[in-house]
């Protein structure tokens, strides 16, 4: 089968590749580059959990072919901050529990992402609205919602939270993944 060259920026590096023209974006970033916090979910355009922005605008990398991102900008959920620099909307859904088993988390984010660069003040329904396309089986949105709301406060105040500084900030250490024996 012929393979077609892209060269997308992706989290502010260019990558370079060579593809079948049917990947898919999802897969290609995935299987490609590594960047496996793009979920794979529905693959029918349905959950919302491979939510990645496509200069800039959130779209769902299950619907995007890899040749369509040729000489474009992808940002994923590993471009907005790490461990050690969380992005202030990462910050909010960690403080304010906006996730629980965290499949559907990153394509929440990056939908909130798009949400407060279009509106930095927004209402429940407009929060609402910008989430309709992300899926969540295991909570009510409710704790979502307050995530949202809280990360717009904090972006309006111009914090960018850094985990190691958590505890001097009085805010609670995230849990660190336990080891089990024998895996």
């Amino acid at each position: 089968m012929s393979r077609a060259h892209v060269s997308i920026d992706v989290n502010g590096e260019r990558k370079e590749a060579e593809v079948e023209p049917r990947t898919l974006l999802v897969k290609f970033l995935r299987e490609d580059l590594g960047l496996t916090g793009t979920h794979v979910g529905c693959e029918t355009s349905n959950c919302g959990a491979c939510t990645v922005l496509l200069d800039g605008r959130a779209v769902k990398s299950c619907t995007v072919l890899a040749v369509q991102a040729d000489g474009r900008s992808v940002k994923t959920i590993e471009g907005l901050g790490g461990t050690e620099n969380l992005d202030p909307i990462q910050l909010a859904f960690w403080e304010k529990h906006g996730l629980q088993c965290g499949f559907c988390t990153p394509g929440m984010i990056m939908a909130t992402h798009q949400l407060l660069s279009e509106n930095p003040d927004p209402e429940e329904d407009d929060i609402r609205m910008a989430l309709s396309g992300n899926l969540c089986r295991c909570t009510g949105y409710v704790k979502i919602v307050e995530a949202v709301r809280y990360a717009a406060q904090l972006k309006k105040k111009g914090v960018s939270a850094r985990r190691r500084d958590a505890r001097k900030e009085g805010r609670e250490e995230p849990p660190r993944p336990r080891q089990i024996e024998g895996m």
